[in-house]
């Protein structure tokens, strides 16, 4: 930048003679002389001015934020049909395969697009999470496990023979086609609500034998023991191969209206105990539609309305609910829940879970579920709906 002199100097003056000062400074006058110095110096400053508010002529780019990094959702299946490496396990015997639905990890599965209304057609009926189980024998759905030796005894199925499954004959029992099958129901096989229920009375037994890789379940609906031997009535009766993900026939039930098996979506105690539950959870809802999804192979209702869930329907509770507070029991069952989720298996009261009765469940430790909102929960998708019965 030239040096434009701008100091505050006096200007010189030339003098006469008679030693009086004249009004010229070297052939100037002095005001225009000023004049000029101060315009000078005034258009220095503004200059400056300018260049340092502008970076010296240079401009600055705003920066552009950078997003936040996007989860993409996938319901691409993981496991293998033949693996059962983490697999639960009941008696040594794998519950289905890493594979199969009830052992998906649903965490990052995408949500279905009707979620809000299928959470808030449940939410008509009740509103908050429920332990359908607890410490007393007749709360909660019962299991009885049985070696492979375990004696074969007949079920004459009196309501659905052809939603039933009737096994293979055997030493002291012969299946009658469409009448009865013959299953290895011990003479202490527990019934749901106790011996003189007036509920669903579900009897499940599994025959574990694991070395000969033989892990069948059996599960009927409405089991009643008859009183002169050991043989027993059922509405109908379901067989279903742990080692195996096949599914039932497309609209056929099971002891549960949906057409699943009831023992792999119950909360066990010794799952609890040794610290997580790998596997969905079964649960209730007040109604539901005409339609299932799979592994679901049936539906109870007449109802065409699709913000009902139809059986089948997958829910799992929302990453974004806040956990923390929780303990115990109740904590572990909430991750489950936030991992595989829960499975609308039946009709019945909304929200509420379903476990096996065992004395060492602390009541109190679950009644934390049923500070839960409904709302915590969110639907995934898992397959279509399927109408064909």
């Amino acid at each position: 930048m030239a040096n434009t002199n701008c100091g505050a100097h006096a200007p010189a003056l030339l003098h006469g003679q008679d030693g009086h000062a004249t009004n010229t400074v070297r052939g100037f006058m002095t005001t225009r002389s000023i004049v000029i110095r101060g315009l000078q110096c005034i258009a220095v400053i503004l200059s400056t001015i300018f260049l340092l508010s502008c970076g010296s002529g240079s401009q600055s780019t705003p920066s552009t934020p950078t997003p936040p990094p996007t989860t993409t959702c996938s319901n691409a299946p993981t496991g293998s049909s033949t693996d059962f490496s983490t697999s639960p396990t009941v008696s040594g015997c794998p519950v289905f395969p890493t594979d199969n639905p009830w052992n998906a990890d649903v965490s990052n599965y995408c949500v279905d697009s009707n979620s809000s209304a299928y959470i808030a057609s449940i939410n008509q009926d009740k509103q908050y999470l429920h332990a359908d189980f607890g410490s007393d024998p007749t709360y909660g759905i019962p299991f009885i496990v049985v070696p492979g030796t375990q004696p074969l005894v007949s079920v004459v199925f009196n309501q659905y023979p052809s939603d039933s499954d009737f096994g293979t004959s055997g030493s002291g029992c012969t299946v009658l086609s469409g009448i009865s099958g013959c299953y290895p129901f011990p003479p202490n096989a527990p019934v749901e609500g106790g011996s003189n229920s007036t509920g669903d009375r579900h009897v499940l037994t599994l025959l574990a034998d694991p070395t000969a890789n033989n892990c069948k379940l059996y599960e009927v609906w409405e089991g009643v023991k008859d009183t002169s031997d050991n043989n027993w009535t059922a509405a109908n009766g379901a067989i279903f191969d742990l080692r195996s993900d096949q599914l039932r026939q497309d609209g056929l039930t099971s002891a549960d209206a949906a057409g699943l098996p009831i023992l792999p979506g119950l909360a066990r105690y010794d799952e609890v105990a040794a610290g997580a539950i790998k596997h969905a959870l079964r649960f209730t809802v007040a109604q539901t539609q005409r339609g299932y999804i799979h592994p679901a192979t049936h539906y109870a209702s007449n109802s065409t309305s699709s913000s009902l869930p139809p059986m089948g329907l997958r829910l799992r509770m929302k990453a974004s609910y806040d956990i923390s507070s929780y303990t115990g029991q109740s904590l572990v069952i909430l991750t489950a829940l936030k991992k595989y989720g829960m499975i609308v298996a039946d009709n019945g009261s909304s929200w509420y879970i379903t476990g096996a009765p065992d004395p060492h469940w602390d009541d109190n430790d679950l009644d934390q579920l049923k500070t839960v909102l409904g709302s915590a929960f969110e639907v995934v998708t898992t397959g279509t709906i399927q109408t064909n019965q």
